[in-house]
């Protein structure tokens, strides 16, 4: 083949295993590291010496502050679960790895996520999620349909283990490091704190029931999320969920739970990666687990409307609705708002 390709080289198994086999089916890997301040640059550095790569890193820390942590916060404080890695991809990664490639004359850009690049019926490249569920290709539909031709996901055929298994068969030198968790400028999870750690966030206030009885204190807005039912620590008769966010008030909803199931969501800032007729029925993924609802899509501003087709439980303002024909990714809408169809 002798094509050029700019690899997204993080440092760990998954990046290192498709540089293997990437060079293995005879493009010309270039490796690229992408600088976000938490160190790590050692590690791909040595994955592209063993491998005989070239190596470069970019600095992406101005464009992830502006793009994603700035915006993460944003939603945080005014009662949104945002979802950074699919704000990161279009406006930061994917970018930073086709600068990369025009550098260097590459074509083609690759990453070591679980997806995969098909054909349509007209033969037109098509998003399709990973050979074996590990649907990383949800994280990946807020990208331009335009870019679908250029991209490669070398290891979407597989399942971890196989990844884990072919790293020591190349002999990675990172064969055996732990997999990275959450998100990466949060290595600890700890998204409270490290809101906190960067200046105001809203103050303890109280949780109330539907009918505005206080029930407790909280520890900010930025703790929780709607369906939450962890960290709550208020005795009840019942379980306790979080059913809304009030920033104006800075309260939190406690429910019983009975009130989190939808029928209709709408969102906005539609991406379509695929044609997709008005009242087409497909399923959609509300959240980034195996969990798909049957839907009808319709275009409605400032996006869409999806009448689901069996109810849902806590659709989420700030997380992504990613709409699915088989495998193959449609599109996707930011979540704005949910019709409950329980008591409220």
């Amino acid at each position: 083949m002798g094509k050029k390709v700019v690899l997204g080289l993080s440092g760990g198994v998954d990046s290192a295993v498709s540089a293997c086999l990437l060079k293995e089916q005879g493009y010309e890997v270039y490796g690229h590291w992408l600088d976000i301040g938490l160190g790590g640059r050692e590690d791909a550095e040595e994955v592209a010496r063993r491998l005989d790569i070239p190596f470069s890193a970019g600095d992406i820390r101005g464009e992830l502050e502006e793009s994603v942590m700035g915006p993460f916060r944003a939603d945080y404080l005014a009662g949104r679960t945002p979802l950074p890695c699919a704000l990161c991809n279009p406006t930061v990664k994917f970018p930073a790895l086709f600068r990369r490639a025009e550098e260097v004359g590459a074509d083609l850009v690759a990453t070591g996520h679980y997806a995969q690049i098909g054909t349509d019926e007209a033969g037109e490249p098509a998003l399709l999620r990973g050979a074996h569920r590990n649907d990383q290709a949800y994280m990946l539909a807020r990208l331009p349909r335009e870019w679908l031709p250029r991209l490669i996901f070398p290891i979407g055929g597989y399942e971890k283990t196989q990844v884990r298994d072919l790293a020591r068969h190349f002999q990675i030198p990172v064969a055996e490091k732990p997999d990275s968790m959450e998100i990466c400028f949060i290595p600890d999870g700890d998204y409270a704190g490290w809101l906190e750690a960067r200046g105001a966030t809203p103050p303890p206030g109280d949780f109330v029931d539907r009918q505005g009885n206080v029930l407790g204190r909280h520890k900010g807005i930025h703790h929780y999320t709607i369906g939450q039912r962890r960290g709550l620590s208020i005795p009840a008769q019942h379980r306790l969920f979080v059913s809304d966010i009030c920033p104006a008030d800075n309260t939190v909803i406690l429910s019983d739970g009975s009130d989190l199931m939808a029928d209709t969501v709408w969102g906005e800032g539609l991406n379509l990666l695929a044609d997709l007729a008005e009242g087409e029925d497909v399923t959609v993924r509300l959240r980034h687990s195996k969990t798909e609802t049957p839907a009808r899509f319709y275009r409605e501003d400032p996006g869409g409307r999806l009448t689901l087709l069996e109810s849902a439980r806590a659709p989420t303002p700030g997380q992504m609705a990613v709409l699915y024909r088989g495998d193959r990714v449609l599109g996707s809408l930011w979540i704005t708002g949910a019709h409950r169809i329980g008591p409220v």
